[in-house]
């Protein structure tokens, strides 16, 4: 058993307790603090795993000399878009649940961020920016 299992047990345990202790009219916020506390592990595993597997993009574009345009594939964009959309609901959901509309707002500026850099990596021009060269400045004089 792994020791978030035990802490987690430990969590039910102690909430299994307290409603044993404050009787079935605190049952309701028992089960609500609880499930937020399962909804939190949840969030943080998954995002320790969009940080490792951004980490590992990130190493794999590092070592790979090819354009970030070359290696994007249709299967990447709608990947990371399905991510995105399902990441969606929860960052809503604890966004709208903790500030209201002012934490969902917040959260959905973050998705739509994220899509938008994402966006503008993929296609380079997108935004009416072009590519620039290494100036004047970024060689080495000689």
């Amino acid at each position: 058993m792994d020791a978030r299992d035990t802490d987690l047990k430990k969590e039910l345990n102690a909430t299994l307790q307290a409603r044993r202790e404050l009787g079935e009219e605190y049952e309701s916020a028992l089960v609500d603090s609880f499930l937020e506390k399962v909804d939190q592990r949840i969030d943080g595993a998954v995002e320790r795993r969009v940080r490792r597997q951004l980490a590992e993009q990130q190493m794999t574009v590092a070592r790979d000399s090819r354009s970030p345009k070359a290696t994007d594939s249709w299967g990447e964009r709608f990947g990371f878009g399905i991510v995105s959309l399902v990441l969606a609901v929860p960052l809503s959901a604890i966004g709208g649940g903790v500030a209201h509309l002012p934490g969902l707002l917040a959260a959905w500026a973050g998705i739509v961020g994220v899509n938008v850099v994402q966006a503008a990596r993929a296609n380079p021009g997108i935004f009416g920016g072009r590519r620039r060269g290494p100036s004047q400045d970024d060689r080495w004089e000689d």
